[in-house]
C-alpha cells in the first residue's frame, strides 16, 4: 500500500513517513499542490491514500483535495490541519474528504484512521470481481441510478462520481430502506465509530449527496431528516 503525504513542514513530513514506513507502507511525500498533484499523476507510483494538510506554499490543501477528486473518486483522502473551525471541516468534506484530523494529533489514532481508510476501500468495489459487499451492485430509483461498483450515480443521463465514503453512506441507506436511522448508529455502521467524524459532519455528507440526487435537495423526497434522530431513505415517496 501507498501513501502520499503533502505536508510542508520537513520535520514533520519526516516523521510520519518514518512511522509509516515502520508499519509496513511505501510511502512518497510532496511539499506544496503541484510536486503532489504530479506526483499523483504518475502511474508508476499509483497512491492508495492522500494524507493532506491544508495550509501549504501556493496551493491550498481544499484545491489539491478538488482536483485529486476530479481524477480518482475513490482513493481515500485523510486530512491532517491545525484549522479547527467546524467552517474548515465543512469545506474539506465538500471538497471530498473522507476523514479530517486536526493538530497535534495522537499518532496510534492517526494509524488507525488509516488501517480503517485502506481496509474499507476493497470492502465497497471490488475491480477485479466487480461486485460488492452483501452483492449489491447496483440501485435505481425514480431518475437515479446508482453503480455501487463504478461509484457513480447518473441522474436524467448526467453521470457524477462519488467519494469512498458517498458510497458507502448511499449504500447504507439503500440497504436499510424506509428505516429511520440515528445519527448515532450511522456513525457506528458506516464509520465504525472510531474516526473522529461527527453529527455534523454527517449532515455534511447527506447534504452533498441530496444535492446530487434529490430533485429539489432544499426539500428532499428520498433522504428524508427526522427532527432530532436522523434520516430516512424512501426510493419511492
Amino acid at each position: 500500500m501507498r501513501i502520499m503525504i503533502v505536508e510542508d513542514e520537513q520535520a514533520l513530513s519526516d516523521g510520519l513517513r518514518f512511522n509509516f514506513e515502520q508499519e509496513g507502507y511505501d510511502v512518497i511525500t510532496a511539499p506544496d499542490g503541484p510536486s503532489a498533484l504530479e506526483l499523483f499523476k504518475d502511474v508508476s507510483q499509483p497512491c492508495d491514500l492522500v494524507l493532506l494538510d491544508l495550509m501549504l506554499p501556493g496551493m491550498s490543501g481544499y484545491d489539491i483535495c478538488r482536483t485529486i477528486r476530479e481524477a480518482d473518486s475513490q482513493v481515500p483522502i485523510l486530512v491532517l490541519s491545525a484549522r479547527t473551525l467546524s467552517e474548515d471541516k465543512a469545506r474539506a468534506f465538500d471538497c471530498g474528504t473522507d476523514q479530517y484530523m486536526t493538530k497535534p494529533f495522537e499518532l496510534r489514532e492517526l494509524l488507525s484512521r488509516v488501517r480503517n481508510l485502506l481496509d474499507r476501500r476493497p470492502l465497497v468495489a471490488n475491480s477485479s470481481s466487480g461486485t460488492i459487499a452483501n452483492g449489491v451492485e447496483s440501485f435505481e430509483f425514480g431518475n437515479v441510478h446508482i453503480d455501487f461498483t463504478t461509484f457513480e450515480v447518473v441522474v436524467q443521463g448526467r453521470t457524477q462520481s462519488l467519494t469512498t465514503m458517498e458510497v458507502q453512506l448511499l449504500k447504507y441507506f439503500v440497504e436499510n430502506e424506509g428505516r429511520v436511522l440515528p445519527r448515532n448508529q450511522i456513525l457506528q455502521d458506516v464509520w465504525d465509530d472510531s474516526s473522529g467524524i461527527t453529527s455534523r459532519s454527517i449532515d455534511n455528507f447527506v447534504m452533498r449527496i441530496r444535492r446530487l440526487i434529490e430533485p429539489d435537495p432544499a426539500d428532499p423526497c428520498h433522504i428524508l431528516s427526522v427532527r432530532g434522530t436522523g434520516y430516512r431513505f424512501v426510493a419511492n415517496p
